[in-house]
């Protein structure tokens, strides 16, 4: 438990945390409802009686485990809850109400409390349970019937006792908390889960909304020399055929325009492939700190001392610390980031370590998958890209475990002089 608890992802652990929250609550419940039966049980006339209504609330509890995580599963997920287990949670809780309602008429250990505290030990559990499979007014209605017809019954059994009063009462405080605690629980999970899924398709629209100005940029280029070329070109096969000398004049023109789109076309997408690092490190520290990420950036500016590094160079790091940020977002879940920029002995050092790798992988027995720059995991296309990029400029590129127990270090060097 504590090995998946510590390699979670974030959300995983508040849902993990949430669900044990609500295992809990009938137990406790049934601790500071049932002590004190059982402190008078030795002493009670009907001793089975009190052991009685304490088994039934202690088959209910264990049975609210699976009931609740089912429930959770359904009001997240849609997953069915099935029939048998609910029923069967219905079934105890009429029984353990039935066992109370009998103490109440044998004068039990609690006198006229002994139905409200059988309700409350007892409708605790079954409130909790179909609190996340009925609606609301469904919900209520449910809990009021209930608390009528225990009334009623107390009455039939004890007139003119102030149980009957009471025990509606406690059926419905312990209904209405039971519905604001779990469902309050599950909407919390179910925005959250929200969230998390807004999150990627923002960032898929990032990616096709950068696409289609790729695309555009691509289309104003390409698309008028495109049909100047075809236009020229017909002409020029319309002169050709009637050996006119201007047809050689139109495919020089067509040769030179051909030429002009090849260069327009290399500088969109020079454009486009081009990464500045400090545009890179300032982009990296804000969304690393926006997903609760504690990002720091050493890299000493120009005016600070710092040396300057060549724009091939700035360019090769930028694309390190832009894939080395997305896999951190996407593989790990990591607490801290630390960025690093240095030039020792005429090569520039960039170094990106983070504390987020998975248990799994610490102990080597997770499957990589992904490009795993930023998680330990397997290599992907993303760290393959980078190293051929790097290794065009004379420089290398290292992942693998950091100094500390649970990081992941990626470690980029290029020389300045044959960058320059």
């Amino acid at each position: 438990m504590i090995r998946r608890w510590r390699g979670a992802a974030r959300l995983t652990r508040v849902e993990l945390f949430t669900r044990w929250t609500l295992y809990v609550v009938p137990w406790c419940v049934t601790i500071a409802v049932g002590s004190g039966a059982l402190a008078v049980a030795v002493r009670n006339a009907s001793p089975a009686l009190v052991w009685t209504l304490f088994g039934l609330a202690v088959a209910q509890n264990a049975l609210t485990v699976p009931l609740l995580r089912r429930g959770l599963d359904q009001y997240l997920r849609g997953r069915p809850t099935g029939r048998r287990l609910p029923a069967l949670a219905a079934a105890l809780t009429v029984a353990g109400l039935a066992t109370g309602i009998v103490l109440q008429a044998t004068g039990g250990p609690y006198g006229t409390g002994t139905a409200v505290r059988a309700a409350v030990l007892h409708m605790s559990s079954f409130a909790i349970v179909y609190a996340l499979l009925l609606p609301v007014r469904t919900y209520f209605a449910l809990h009021t019937g209930i608390g009528a017809v225990l009334a009623l019954t107390l009455a039939t059994v004890h007139p003119g006792a102030a149980a009957p009063v009471w025990t509606f009462a406690g059926v419905l405080v312990t209904s209405a908390f039971c519905l604001f605690s779990v469902r309050c629980s599950g909407w919390m999970l179910q925005v959250m889960y929200e969230v998390d899924a807004n999150r990627e398709v923002q960032a898929r629209l990032a990616v096709a909304e950068e696409r289609l100005r790729f695309g555009r940029d691509l289309h104003d280029v390409m698309g008028r020399n495109l049909a100047v070329i075809a236009l020229k070109s017909e002409l020029a096969v319309q002169l050709a055929r009637r050996e006119r000398p201007e047809a050689v004049t139109q495919m020089v023109e067509v040769q030179r325009i051909a030429h002009e789109t090849q260069m327009e076309v290399r500088g969109v997408v020079r454009g486009y492939r081009e990464a500045d690092l400090q545009v890179e490190l300032a982009g990296a520290r804000s969304v690393l700190r926006a997903a609760r990420v504690d990002c720091r950036v050493d890299f000493p500016a120009e005016d600070d001392g710092g040396a300057p590094l060549p724009e091939a160079v700035r360019s090769a790091l930028g694309w390190v610390v832009r894939e080395g940020t997305t896999n951190v977002l996407r593989h790990a879940d990591a607490g801290r980031c630390a960025v690093r920029v240095r030039v020792r002995a005429g090569t520039a050092v960039l170094e990106m370590e983070n504390d987020g790798v998975p248990t799994e992988l610490r102990t080597g027995t997770g499957a990589g998958t992904g490009d795993g720059a930023g998680t330990g995991a397997g290599e992907g296309s993303g760290l393959k890209g980078l190293r051929e990029r790097l290794a065009a400029l004379g420089g290398t590129l290292e992942s693998g475990p950091g100094d500390g127990v649970g990081t992941y270090r990626l470690r980029a060097e290029l020389p300045l002089e044959g960058a320059a």
